[in-house]
């Protein structure tokens, strides 16, 4: 597996308004690794998420300082497309948001919008995003059903599918699984392990227990610093900034 650097943060900021939410971050991701990104509630972690593709643009005042380097280019250059980029860079929401379509128009629905038309490629499309995140077996003779018909666990492992079908290369998930029940939560967290094989992840999650279980990368954030980051075992096992003891062991947070 490789271990080059798909996304560099260099000395980020982000503002709303003049509230600062993200002070200096700096950090690199790895491809085909899942980084999880734990801290409590309103300490900068989906606001981080929603950078790296740049979905805080779609917030009224919002205002970046500092660099996102994907692929080597930063994000922020006036050039950049942004569908591009959210193409290559998706995300899966706290909550499953299947569209009010079939099944079958979900998953293409990505790739008509990109200019895709012909049946026979979204046909083999639809197939293997549906196998992709283990659906098509279960799915496959309600392909017209309408999506919202699914289970919350069927539906957002759809929604993850849906972004499989137009080949991004990093998968953003914000809490992903907060609405889900025990064992609808080990079922994704089972095809995250598996699409890691093909995709680099980055997860934000409250669950401690979920982020030791499937990152290769923990990043601690509070009050929007990123306190520390490191390799999973060394952030729980033995932290090195007392603030994450405190937060993992739960005497804060």
């Amino acid at each position: 597996m490789t271990t080059r650097n798909i996304i560099e943060v260099k000395n980020l900021s982000v503002f709303y308004g003049s509230f600062q939410a993200l002070k200096d971050i700096n950090i690199n991701i790895q491809a085909n690794r899942i980084t999880a990104l734990i801290g409590p509630s309103g300490c900068g972690k989906s606001t981080f998420l929603r950078t790296l593709n740049r979905m805080n643009d779609l917030i009224e005042g919002t205002r970046t300082v500092g660099q996102v380097l994907f692929d080597g280019q930063n994000i922020f250059s006036p050039d950049t497309d942004l569908l591009e980029l959210r193409r290559r860079v998706g995300m899966v929401f706290q909550r499953p948001n299947p569209f009010p379509l079939s099944i079958a128009e979900n998953i293409t629905y990505g790739l008509r919008v990109h200019g895709h038309k012909n049946k026979l490629f979204l046909e083999e499309k639809l197939y293997k995003s549906l196998q992709a995140v283990n659906l098509w077996d279960e799915l496959k003779d309600r392909l017209t059903d309408n999506a919202l018909s699914l289970t919350g666990e069927q539906q957002q492992r759809l929604c993850i599918a849906r972004l499989l079908a137009v080949e991004p290369e990093v998968v953003l998930m914000d809490e992903p699984c907060s609405a889900l029940d025990p064992v609808a939560t080990a079922r994704i967290e089972d095809l995250m392990y598996e699409l890691k094989k093909n995709y680099t992840i980055i997860i934000v999650t409250h669950n401690m227990q979920q982020a030791a279980r499937v990152s290769d990368f923990t990043g601690y954030f509070l009050l929007g610093e990123l306190v520390e980051f490191g390799e999973t075992n060394q952030i729980f096992t033995s932290p090195k900034d007392p603030r994450t003891e405190d937060y993992i062991t739960g005497r804060f947070g």
